[in-house]
Parts: structure tokens; sequence; C-alpha cells
């Protein structure tokens, strides 16, 4: 073999050796950037059941539910996720939302397919004032200090900001089953279902970014709901994300 026939085979093997790094590179590259920006299947699943039991759609509710536990979400997490509805929904999407879950785990059983359980609740030891541990909770949560007097509707009506305090956040949000992260993408999913609520929905946008949501995983939630409840929906919660993003620029 001639010096000219070594020189192109060594030009081919070194343009193969490149293109085969340079796909590795681009593979690393994209892998540890949707480990930050990507929603995991787990996250989706509860932005779908949340939305779909938010707007009270309980045929889909069959859907996401099933696509929930698919997704390795234990029967307890999906429990929890339906009993945080209630606060943001009411007992009513909350009760009904339990009542297909129920359904939905005794069909599986009957194909013999088998979920995890999954660990309970903690018990809350702290015997401390349940409004000052929700208080304590909210402030976690929002990064901000409450201080001075109240304003809005905590002036107007204090008795119910007393009940989210002690209930909301120290009854609800102190549960460990599922992360304050969890909580967050969860209630922003549930206000989506419901709609109207686009000042509830702006704060809960801010908390979630506070707990360490990013921006990106954020647009893909508007697409998630898009596809769980609706385009129109997705198309509101966007202006008010679009909305909270600019703030923080």
């Amino acid at each position: 073999m001639n010096h000219y026939k070594k020189g192109q085979i060594m030009v081919k093997f070194l343009k193969s050796l490149f293109f085969i790094m340079a796909i590795i590179f681009t593979a690393t590259v994209n892998g540890q950037t949707n480990g930050i920006q990507n929603l995991s299947k787990k996250q989706r699943a509860i932005v779908g059941i949340g939305s779909v039991t938010g707007k009270g759609d309980l045929t889909k509710l069959t859907t996401e539910l099933n696509a929930g536990l698919d997704a390795r979400l234990t029967i307890n997490q999906i429990k929890e996720v339906l009993m945080h509805v209630y606060a943001y929904a009411g007992f009513p999407r909350s009760l009904r939302g339990l009542q297909t879950f129920m359904a939905v785990l005794e069909e599986r059983k009957a194909k013999g397919m088998e979920d995890i359980m999954g660990p309970e609740a903690t018990p809350i030891v702290d015997d401390g004032s349940k409004y000052d541990r929700g208080k304590a909770i909210l402030e976690k949560l929002s990064g901000v200090e409450e201080t001075g007097p109240k304003t809005g509707y905590a002036a107007f009506a204090p008795t119910i900001e007393v009940f989210l305090k002690e209930h909301l956040f120290a009854d609800i949000f102190e549960r460990d089953v599922l992360t304050y992260q969890e909580r967050e993408l969860l209630t922003v999913s549930v206000l989506c279902g419901v709609g109207g609520v686009e000042p509830m929905l702006r704060s809960h946008f801010n908390l979630c970014l506070h707990v360490g949501l990013q921006p990106e995983q954020l647009q893909e939630f508007i697409g998630v709901i898009g596809q769980a409840i609706g385009e129109k929906e997705a198309a509101s919660a966007q202006i008010v994300l679009d909305e909270v993003l600019k703030s923080k620029k």
C-alpha cells in the first residue's frame, strides 16, 4: 500500500472518529440539559391528574390515573395528589377523584397488575402552633418573610387567613408524601383546571420558581396542560407564565 492510500485511510479514520466524538458530546450535553429542563414522567403525571381532577373530567381522569401508575407514582402519592386538590377545587372534585381512583385500582387488580403502595405520610410530632408552622412553611415556599400589618383579603377577612396558615400550609403542605416542588406543580395544575383564578396562578408560578422548578420546565408544563385539558386553558396559563417570567428579568 503506497503512502497516498495510507493517507486517505487515515483521513477517513480521523473523520469517522471526530464524527463519533461529536455525537457523544452532543448526547452528553443534551442529557445534561434535559436533566435540568425536562419534567420527569412522574411530574408530567401529577400535572395530568391534577388538572383533569380540577376540571372535573372523570373520563379523562381514568386515563391520567393509569398513566400515573404506569409512571411509577405510588398509590399513596396519587391519593395525596387527589386530597391536595380539595384545597383548590373543593371536596366534590377531590372525592370524585378518589372514587375514580378506587375504580381504576380495582380494574388494574382484576387484570393482574401490581401497583406500588408506597409510604404513608410521616406523623407530625411538632406540637407548636399550627399557625406559626404554616406561616413558616409559606415563608419557605415564597422566600419572603411576613412582617407588618395584614393587607388585602387577610385584613378584610382575617379568619380565612388563619385557615390558610393552619390548614393549607400546616395540615396539607407539611405532609411529606409529596415534596414542596411536587405540591406547587400540582397546585398550578389544579388552578389551570379550575380556570378564572389568574391572580392565584400568578402567585403559585412564582412559588414554583422559588422551590426550584426551571422556566423551561414550566414552559413544558403548559404543553402538558394543553394535552390534558385543552389548548384554551393552556393559552390562558401561558399568558400568566409569560408575565411572571418577564417580571423576573
